[in-house]
């Protein structure tokens, strides 16, 4: 035997769901964004442009924040959501689904988008290491003494008469 739901828990319910979902939109969209930065980085990365990539890691950085703490309020409302599941209709419970895979989809393009960016840093990396072993082996000046190197002895007391 169902028990009849009441008005009030109907309420309830469908304000969880609504709720849950829009924290799920919300997500969807912070992690569109994420991905957006993350592309616009790969061409700075190529670029070369440094003020550029260091623009894209701040943003970035903020963009990770707000994820962070919608996560912190969306883990508490999915338990709240898994709790009510049963007693929501299917087509309702269909359009969270729907969102929590197109979210799944999008952080899986941006892990891709960010294990790229990752790589083109080190190669990089690697590539400038080269260039300054490269400028150090062909200094034409290495090995030299300088004559502003040499330690020569200087005075240390001022002896001042009157």
């Amino acid at each position: 035997m169902e028990k009849k739901l009441t008005q009030t828990e109907i309420d309830e319910r469908v304000a969880i769901l609504k709720r849950f979902r829009s924290l799920l939109e919300e997500q969807r969209n912070k992690f569109r964004e994420y991905l957006l930065v993350l592309e616009k980085q790969e061409g700075t990365i190529s670029a070369e442009n440094g003020d550029a990539m260091v623009a894209h890691a701040d943003l970035e950085a903020q963009i990770l924040k707000n994820i962070a703490g919608l996560q912190k309020v969306i883990v508490p409302m999915q338990t709240m959501y898994n709790n009510v599941v049963p007693h929501i209709s299917a087509e309702e419970n269909e359009s969270v689904l729907k969102v929590q895979e197109d979210l799944a989809g999008i952080q899986q393009k941006v892990l891709a988008q960010n294990e790229k960016n990752r790589e083109l840093l080190q190669e990089h990396i690697v590539q400038i290491r080269t260039q300054l072993n490269d400028l150090l082996q062909n200094n034409p000046y290495r090995g030299k003494r300088s004559v502003y190197a040499d330690k020569i002895s200087v005075g240390t007391r001022v002896a001042i008469e009157a």
